[in-house]
């Protein structure tokens, strides 16, 4: 095998983020819903024999992505000396709580563990993963997941599928500069993956990104995507750390764009699991 083209690699949602602690190390403890969906960016990895090279076919990336760190840990942990050039066609937004570097990465891998005949398990990858960043492990895994802790503790969950309307005004945020804010509540109540799954939508109803209130702090304009989406009669609620908003969408709701904003707009189907889900052995 020399090549693999047209590698998804799609995005999520948090359906609620819950802060509800921190460690002494400073890093915070969090539960959330990761719901994967249908905005995917696209990867084009060729094997070559030597050495590791990136393409941008969309907007461009900083110079070393997470893309070339997920390829050079695999070679690190594997002693893999051969190489790959790694396209990336960019669809997701950056600094959008959408996790789209993070799934590129975790494509990445998944791809190279098979181009370089490398046969670990998914669960040798997501420990790798942990490396790159929280989110990398749960693309590795694939399911739609309750996650807990900084990232590492992800239990599979089944959702209903169900159609989103993501909007991401035209600035990002950055995630560290959230979390080391001093209004950013800490002390969420925790609550029991039991609950969420007896109704996952009618607990999206009753959670909340406790991110939120900090983020539209700091960029005004988050506020005025989600005063539209109430205007809509849509309840709203930010992903991740933002900036990019979803609400859940009913087939007979009709929506009128705003034409005067450089918000990206997008309908979105939910997944129920990671299109490469299968294509590292589950152990």
């Amino acid at each position: 095998m020399h090549a693999l083209y047209d590698l998804p690699a799609p995005a999520k949602v948090n359906l609620f983020l819950h802060v509800v602690g921190r460690r002494a190390d400073g890093y915070h403890l969090l539960q959330s819903a990761f719901a994967l969906i249908d905005w995917c960016d696209r990867l084009h990895i060729d094997r070559r024999p030597q050495g590791l090279s990136r393409e941008d076919l969309g907007p461009k990336l900083p110079d070393d992505d997470l893309c070339l760190r997920a390829a050079r840990l695999l070679q690190s942990a594997t002693g893999c000396t051969q190489g790959a050039h790694i396209q990336i066609d960019k669809q997701v937004p950056a600094e959008a709580g959408l996790g789209g570097g993070s799934s590129d990465a975790a494509t990445c891998l998944l791809a190279l563990n098979r181009l370089w005949g490398l046969g670990l398990t998914a669960h040798a990858l997501a420990q790798l993963a942990q490396q790159l960043g929280a989110d990398v492990p749960f693309f590795i895994h694939g399911r739609n997941a309750w996650v807990e802790g900084i990232g590492e503790h992800i239990q599979p969950i089944d959702l209903p599928p169900t159609r989103l309307l993501v909007v991401k005004p035209a600035q990002g945020l950055a995630t560290q500069k959230i979390f080391s804010a001093e209004t950013l509540r800490r002390n969420t109540k925790r609550a029991t993956v039991t609950d969420f799954a007896a109704d996952p939508f009618g607990f999206f109803e009753k959670g909340r990104n406790d991110l939120q209130p900090v983020a539209q702090e700091m960029l005004p304009e988050l506020g005025k995507v989600l005063n539209w989406y109430t205007i809509q009669g849509l309840k709203p609620r930010m992903t991740g750390s933002g900036s990019a908003v979803f609400a859940l969408l009913q087939d007979d709701v009709s929506i009128e764009l705003p034409q005067d904003t450089n918000w990206q707009f997008r309908v979105c189907q939910t997944l129920a699991q990671h299109p490469l889900l299968g294509w590292a052995q589950q152990v």
